[in-house]
């Protein structure tokens, strides 16, 4: 079965750097766009940026310029580098793919953005 794996959330401050990972298993990862979606306390999940099988990445504007998605179709891993991150990029960020219609999703990592 389909499983996104999330890691390396933690407390970062303000202007500091943050990579997440997500590990991936149980269907062919490189024929399949990725995704990072996060959500912040009492807010809607939002989508950060997807990558696509071929290495295309989508940005929210929000990030644009910050953020910097990248995958490996060997080791089946996607990444999140976060730079100059702000207090607003508070959230928990999960690992997104989706399969014949079917959304599949990690647990989430929790990133604090705080001083």
């Amino acid at each position: 079965q389909v499983q996104l794996v999330e890691s390396g959330g933690g407390l970062v401050q303000p202007g500091g750097s943050l990579r997440l990972s997500c590990a991936a298993s149980g269907f062919t990862f490189s024929m399949y766009p990725m995704g990072w979606y996060r959500q912040a306390p009492g807010k809607e999940r939002e989508l950060v940026t997807t990558i696509s099988s071929g290495g295309n990445t989508y940005y929210t504007d929000s990030v644009k310029g910050r953020f910097t998605a990248s995958r490996d179709n060997v080791k089946n891993t996607v990444a999140l580098q976060m730079n100059s991150v702000k207090p607003e990029d508070t959230a928990v960020y999960y690992c997104h793919t989706q399969r014949s219609g079917v959304n599949y999703w990690g647990k989430g990592t929790l990133v604090t953005v705080s001083s």
